[in-house]
């Protein structure tokens, strides 16, 4: 119960702290509000599975989704929670398609959760100084000193510079990038 309740404070102060650029990240995303919405939805459901399932590590794995299309981050203990992961997933309703990055654990890999969450600051400081890319649609994931990349972009320009900044940054093993383009609306 202590662990439930440290978690909610920390989610609390999270949200709390980065509630101040909500208003802009929606406005800059290049999905529709509604699509957005959605997408939000899917990744509850999905997250809130995750901490109800006996065979799951809550922790272990990040989830986002976007247009439908669900990503599933993190690292696993055994092939049967990896599986998990992806079949709870593949169960909500609006999930067109389930994408996974997932490595094995290590009990003495040097890059631990401090080590991995400063690599994606690094990374991200250098989307934020790029003028040329909407650092805010671009998600920085790192699992054992590997980023990933995910969101939507407006350009493969911006795909192909978020790729070389993530490289640029001394500690990263490699870099995974699910970054899409965004259509035209109309487009197929």
């Amino acid at each position: 119960m202590r662990k439930f309740a440290t978690f909610l404070c920390i989610g609390f102060l999270l949200t709390s702290l980065s509630g101040c650029t909500t208003a802009y990240k929606v406005a800059r995303d290049k999905r529709s509000l509604k699509t957005q919405a959605r997408d939000e939805n899917i990744t509850l459901k999905i997250r809130d599975m995750f901490v109800k399932d006996k065979v799951v590590k809550f922790l272990d794995i990040s989830t986002l989704c976007y247009e439908g299309k669900v990503y599933l981050v993190g690292q696993y203990d055994t092939l049967k929670q990896k599986k998990r992961a992806v079949q709870i997933a593949r169960s909500v309703e609006g999930v067109k398609s389930v994408s996974t990055y997932f490595l094995p654990k290590k009990k003495d890999d040097p890059c631990g959760t401090a080590r991995n969450l400063e690599l994606a600051a690094r990374v991200k400081a250098k989307l934020i100084k790029d003028m040329d890319i909407a650092s805010t649609n671009v998600h920085v994931k790192t699992v054992r000193c590997h980023v990933v990349l995910l969101g939507i972009v407006g350009s493969q320009n911006e795909i192909a510079k978020a790729i070389a900044h993530a490289r640029s940054v001394d500690g990263v093993r490699g870099v995974k990038s699910f970054l899409k383009v965004k259509k035209p609306s109309g487009s197929p």
